[in-house]
């Protein structure tokens, strides 16, 4: 019983990781209703921007390397390199994609995805490189004195951040004018532009604040698996995720992840010798497709009814 309450604790652990990516693809939809396929790669660049500006600023600044001045001014300008990044990409591409189909935006955050790989590795290189966040990734020694049950601090770690980062967006979104207008215009952007709500304005900031959602999972991610091209296909984690949450449910990313990460972990430990290694790899698109057939619009989406 304690191996199935650790195997579950850190299934869940590994689900707030998940749940981390896909709030950047709900608040991008939201608000605008683009499925922003580069999401991934925003992660990616986001992450190896701070690993690169960690690598070059000692020489600039004539400093040791990796002190905290050097820590903190690197996060600092790769948070105002993604809001850059991301203000730019809803300048230049998307906006000129206003009012049209939703399979054209869907297919220009493709190409986007493709441009903003390309882009980090042609600054920064396309070597692997370590991110240290100063939290070893080591099981927490009185817990597991006291319990048997070994849970790693890295994990506990960001668990916290995530919730306080969820937190932080919900009262973002319900506590402030901004919020208040964020959310008229997911309901509705014809009735929020008539009581002069600047459509423009509000997704400048959804994407913004998109980007500094894609810095901390990149670096988070980062520090687990290492800045490498591979951090893009985190974002194919986060499909399962929102199918289960629903595309438009900041609370849905929570709750779909620690699904997914549960789920994947059991399976991968009772199910993965029946069956063969990499079940950790299709399991989680088994559960979406399964969730799918009974309820599409995910646990916290509003059911729509068409009626012909």
């Amino acid at each position: 019983m304690q191996f199935f309450f650790e195997v579950l604790i850190g299934g869940l652990l590994s689900g707030v990781l998940y749940a981390l990516v896909a709030l950047g693809f709900v608040l991008i939809y939201k608000a605008s209703g683009v499925f922003n396929f580069a999401q991934g790669a925003m992660v990616f660049f986001a992450a190896l921007t701070f690993v690169g500006f960690q690598e070059v600023l000692p020489g600039w600044l004539g400093v040791e390397p990796g002190g905290a001045a050097v820590f903190w001014l690197a996060l600092i300008l790769a948070c105002l390199a993604m809001v850059v990044l991301s203000i730019a990409t809803e300048r230049i591409v998307l906006r000129p994609l206003v009012n049209q189909p939703q399979i054209t935006l869907f297919m220009a955050t493709i190409g986007l995805a493709f441009f903003i790989e390309g882009l980090a590795q042609g600054i920064w290189g396309a070597n692997v490189r370590g991110l240290e966040l100063g939290i070893q990734d080591e099981p927490i020694a009185w817990m597991a004195e006291r319990t048997g049950i070994f849970i790693s601090s890295f994990d506990v770690f960001a668990a916290v951040v995530a919730g306080v980062l969820v937190a932080v967006l919900a009262v973002f979104f319900n506590r402030t004018r901004v919020g208040r207008a964020l959310r008229a215009v997911a309901d509705d952007h014809q009735a929020a532009l008539s009581i002069g709500i600047p459509l423009q304005v509000i997704w400048r900031i959804v994407w913004a604040v998109a980007g500094f959602v894609a810095l901390v999972a990149g670096l988070i991610w980062g520090a687990r698996n290492g800045v490498q091209f591979a951090l893009t296909f985190t974002a194919l984690k986060a499909l399962p995720v929102l199918i289960l949450g629903g595309f438009e449910s900041v609370p849905g990313a929570i709750v779909g992840g620690l699904i997914i990460g549960a789920s994947e972990k059991l399976a991968e430990v009772y199910l993965g010798p029946m069956v063969g290694g990499g079940i950790d790899s299709w399991f989680p698109y088994f559960m979406a497709l399964l969730f799918l057939l009974v309820r599409p619009e995910g646990l916290f989406g509003e059911r729509h009814i068409d009626r012909v």
